[in-house]
């Protein structure tokens, strides 16, 4: 397999020796298109495509350059509340929370447009909540880890049962490759997801855990966060207030090889030893902790 990346040459993670690196700014399609003017590639695939004119410009772009077009949607697009779990591919688009999840069923519309009316050759992806040891799965991020840490009360939404899947980004890979170059998934959607189901307490306990520690959780509503904090609001009631659980069997039909192997206990494991390897890592955001805390005062004096 021989790897191209095309980026603006401002990535903070280390690049294998052997990708072929492209630095242009995909944002601007008439650079992109003189850049590739000799290229053609077997699959291309946009992981940063978040409305429909971005997906417009890589249509315009790629159209005649590759053999298979993977859009990486989200699997927060499926309607909220689902209709039944697991969800499958087939559950119906619809967000009304959350204006990140509309933009890419817009983007999956059109697409699938052009795959309809011109053969663009389309495979739709929806990742869940994937992760790698630089990203904690609390809001927050680190300042979150940090409160844990620290014994000071960390947020978590609702009644923090509600189910949700966090999936280490090798276990996607393994089921992600298996779509490339492959003419079965042209004009198909996929998600692809771990078979793991935590609720947001474990997921909180499970970090606290490996940071050897125990996580001194407070249980605040989503409508309550979303009055102090729109964008974190949206993304809940949006997305991780609902139960969250995904039936993988077309992805496992079409990959036989896929399996999930990495439990969210070992990938805390690996967050946690990533931000102890490097005190530069380990950046505590005072804007967002000070909001943590008024959060949770105005919640305990409601």
């Amino acid at each position: 397999m021989d790897l191209y990346l095309l980026n603006r040459g401002q990535t903070n993670r280390p690049i294998p020796n052997d990708v072929k690196i492209i630095k242009a700014d995909i944002r601007n399609p008439e650079q992109v298109k003189s850049i590739l003017m000799n290229y053609t590639f077997d699959v291309v695939v946009d992981w940063i495509a978040y409305n429909p004119e971005h997906v417009k410009n890589d249509y315009e772009i790629f159209m005649d350059k590759t053999s298979q077009f993977i859009f990486i949607s989200s699997a927060s697009a499926y309607q909220k509340p689902p209709s039944s779990l697991p969800i499958k591919e087939t559950e119906p688009l619809i967000n009304p929370y959350w204006e990140y999840s509309r933009n890419k069923i817009r983007c999956e519309e059109y697409l699938l447009q052009v795959f309809q009316d011109h053969n663009f050759p389309v495979t739709i992806v929806r990742p869940s909540h994937t992760y790698d040891r630089t990203k904690i799965a609390l809001s927050g991020g680190y300042t979150a880890l940090n409160r844990i840490r620290e014994g000071k009360k960390v947020i978590i939404h609702g009644d923090g049962t509600s189910l949700w899947t966090l999936t280490h980004h090798q276990d996607f890979a393994r089921g992600f490759v298996g779509l490339l170059g492959n003419s079965k998934a042209i004009g198909e959607a996929y998600h692809i997801t771990s078979d793991e189901v935590l609720t947001w307490n474990q997921i909180c306990e499970v970090l606290a855990e490996a940071a050897g520690v125990k996580a001194n959780i407070i249980h605040i509503p989503s409508d309550f966060i979303y009055r102090f904090d729109k964008e974190w609001g949206e993304g809940l009631l949006g997305d991780k207030a609902h139960c969250m659980i995904f039936d993988n069997s077309k992805i496992k039909q079409l990959n036989p090889e896929f399996q999930v192997k990495m439990p969210f206990k070992k990938g805390a494991k690996e967050i946690i030893a990533w931000y102890d390897e490097d005190p530069a890592r380990r950046v505590v955001d005072q804007t967002w902790d000070s909001k943590m805390d008024e959060i949770i005062a105005r919640y305990e004096s409601h």
